[in-house]
């Protein structure tokens, strides 16, 4: 009878171990899959505000470029090929 109680003891034992190993590594693996969902959605969220942040300055800061290529002046004064004369006349006669 003593045999068998010690099995019973030692099936149990192995038995909530294996209940309790079962357990601790079920969580760390929810934690982790849990943070690698937070950190997609946090990677998402910042990337629609970058987007958002492209938007708001395209239209709020239209390009230089397109005002220029109109008049076909150079206005840019750090330029070598930065004409002072022309540009003094182009402003002269739009303040008509």
């Amino acid at each position: 009878m003593s045999t068998t109680s010690g099995v019973n003891v030692l099936r149990y034992s192995a038995l909530a171990v294996g209940i309790f190993y079962g357990f601790t590594h079920q969580r760390s693996i929810t934690t982790s899959q849990r943070a690698a969902a937070a950190k997609r959605e946090y990677e998402h969220k910042q990337h629609l505000i970058d987007q958002a942040k492209a938007e708001y300055s395209k239209s709020k800061n239209p390009p230089v470029a397109a005002s220029s290529e109109k008049s076909g002046l150079n206005q840019d004064p750090m330029d070598p090929k930065f004409d002072l004369e022309a540009y003094m006349n182009a402003l002269v006669a739009q303040k008509p």
